[in-house]
């Protein structure tokens, strides 16, 4: 099941320059990726990337495109 996520245009704008400066070809997206560690327990980590990794569920919000764990 796919989280209900909210992107702001702000968020957005940020999200696509990342991707379209990534120089990687249509269709690329944001891999966002949450792991234990760092002062709260969690620590996050986002890059580019043109397609998902296995296991990764794709999420496209307002033209987004957002490429998350499965857990």
């Amino acid at each position: 099941m796919l989280p209900n996520v909210t992107v702001t245009p702000a968020a957005a704008k940020f999200i696509n320059r990342i991707v379209r400066f990534s120089g990687l070809a249509g269709g690329a997206g944001l891999r966002l990726a949450v792991t234990p560690g760092g002062c709260s327990g969690y620590s996050s980590e986002f890059s580019a990337q043109q397609a998902p990794d296995a296991g990764e569920q794709l999420l496209e919000v307002d033209g987004v495109r957002l490429f998350l764990g499965a857990e």
